[in-house]
């Protein structure tokens, strides 16, 4: 009779709880300067094209010269802490502007107005194919927010693909800690889905626009290469790679692993498990997924949820040479600081990442060293070296941001469904690989599915349905001890904002 009640409990939680969702755009942008280096060695490029032979990424040549990969090497400048960011030209004549490169949402937007912290942004009285569609639009991320009008215009990427576009563009026209002090862009690149486009998803994001009108393949890829720099420099070298169009095999070694896209919005995937060191988190694997897990370059640290962070500081902390360590440094509000010289690499475990493979049944592990999660700031009077950690917790999901990615190649092959991860040619500092990638593992340890809250609506509405009729049978025969239970879980069963996983998320 118990399970009788749970079952009718859970069905009517299922029904009644599925409300309007929210959606958040993590972004999360330091405003510090690294020291980075332009010692970065790229070993030497070819020039490729890529085409799909329905099963495999292949390269082969390009007479039409759509896809030059040659061109797009180094196309990328900044760093995690302000951004990675690609020049774009825009209008015409052409304004020339740099643009975030953000993978965690889905306009393509540039300031439109003057602003404090930018140099220059998009005239748009100036462009003289530049339309506006009469309509607004704002967007509000996990941090800033900007409001103004959408248009239409052409759009060139000097080291892209060969062609001019006609976008969706969001003119900047009023923000709010959106633009920030010592950063270099005036805009945002959304490569995620149509469906975080605002206002709403009939707003094409920028490389669906690609993809149709240049015809290249529908995949992109991402170097990110401030992995384990340090200190000021005055001046920005290339900060990565943004391949339109396919991936780059010398901008990776060994071999590509691909976990599944498992929600077509942001970049979702399925995480399995965390290890700190060689050690397991035994967490449920929904845990790490809850209330999505995505990859996303617009965020900078490596954002977990509450339950899984506080695991991880507690694993790095019973692990590290380090016991007694301020909780400033773990809640981001203080700077660890070594004399100059002494970096504190050493004290500090690996962190592993398992998702699941193409292969449901098995996964791989991305690892990454601690120079890539204990990040150099700034030196203090020429004498110490100080560091800042480089994952914090998050009330909407795990994010891998750029304190991961930049120890990876990420190839974002939208046309099979998947991600790719492989170790970066540039997430080497000292001669020492700072990124690990291992596989096959078994997943028979974990559940089928770890990312169960992502269901779709219709999904979950199939399930309510089936399980209210299995309800309905035992009503019959249990109507007097179930009818007062199920009245008051009708009330108060229904998923409010308050208590549901989705809370967070902006209309």
């Amino acid at each position: 009779m118990a399970h009788s009640v749970s079952v009718w409990a859970f069905a009517f939680s299922l029904c009644f709880g599925v409300t309007n969702c929210y959606f958040s755009i993590p972004l999360k942008i330091y405003t510090g300067k690294y020291n980075l280096s332009s010692d970065v060695d790229l070993t030497p490029l070819r020039l490729g094209a890529l085409t799909s032979d329905g099963n495999s990424l292949s390269l082969a040549s390009d007479p039409t010269g759509k896809v030059n990969f040659l061109d797009m090497v180094n196309n990328l400048q900044g760093d995690s802490g302000r951004g990675y960011y690609i020049e774009m030209s825009v209008g015409t004549p052409g304004q020339k502007l740099n643009i975030l490169v953000d993978t965690g949402s889905s306009n393509f937007a540039v300031a439109a107005a003057p602003h404090p912290f930018i140099t220059h942004y998009f005239n748009t009285a100036l462009s003289s194919t530049y339309k506006s569609t009469g309509r607004t639009v704002s967007v509000r991320y996990t941090q800033g927010n900007w409001e103004g009008e959408l248009g239409i215009d052409h759009v060139s990427i000097p080291k892209g693909p060969n062609g001019t576009i006609t976008i969706n563009i969001a003119a900047i026209l009023s923000s709010d800690g959106f633009f920030l002090p010592g950063v270099n862009w005036q805009g945002i690149l959304g490569l995620a889905y149509p469906m975080l486009a605002r206002p709403d998803s009939s707003v094409e994001p920028f490389f669906n626009s690609v993809v149709d009108q240049l015809g290249i393949p529908d995949i992109f890829s991402l170097q990110m290469c401030g992995a384990g720099l340090s200190a000021s420099s005055t001046a920005d070298p290339a900060g990565g790679s943004l391949i339109m169009g396919g991936a780059e095999p010398t901008l990776y070694r060994g071999s590509m692993w691909y976990t599944p896209i498992i929600e077509e919005w942001y970049y979702q995937v399925e995480v399995l498990k965390l290890e700190v060191g060689n050690q397991n988190l035994d967490l449920d694997c929904r845990e790490y997924n809850m209330d999505k897990a995505i990859v996303d370059s617009g965020t900078t640290l490596l954002r977990l949820p509450v339950n899984v962070f506080n695991a991880v500081v507690e694993a790095i902390t019973r692990s590290s040479l380090i016991q007694d360590f301020s909780s400033g440094f773990w809640d981001g509000t203080k700077l660890a600081c070594w004399m100059k010289g002494e970096t504190p690499w050493r004290f500090f475990p690996k962190l592993s990442i398992y998702l699941r493979a193409t292969n449901t049944s098995q996964s791989f592990r991305i690892t990454i060293l601690p120079q890539l999660y204990i990040q150099p700031i700034t030196d203090v009077d020429g004498t110490l070296d100080c560091f800042r950690f480089g994952v914090s917790s998050s009330a909407n999901g795990l994010v891998i941001g750029a304190t991961v990615m930049e120890g990876f190649y990420v190839v974002f092959d939208r046309a099979q469904r998947r991600l790719g991860f492989a170790l970066s040619n540039c997430a080497v500092n000292g001669g020492v690989a700072l990124s690990e990638i291992a596989g096959p593992f078994s997943a028979a340890d974990v559940a089928a599915d770890c990312s169960s809250g992502a269901l779709k609506e219709p999904l979950l509405w199939v399930i309510s349905y089936a399980l209210m009729a299995v309800c309905a049978v035992v009503l019959i025969i249990l109507l007097l001890l179930l009818v007062l239970p199920c009245r008051r879980r009708d009330r108060s069963g229904e998923i409010t904002d308050e208590s549901s996983l989705v809370r967070h998320r902006i209309k």
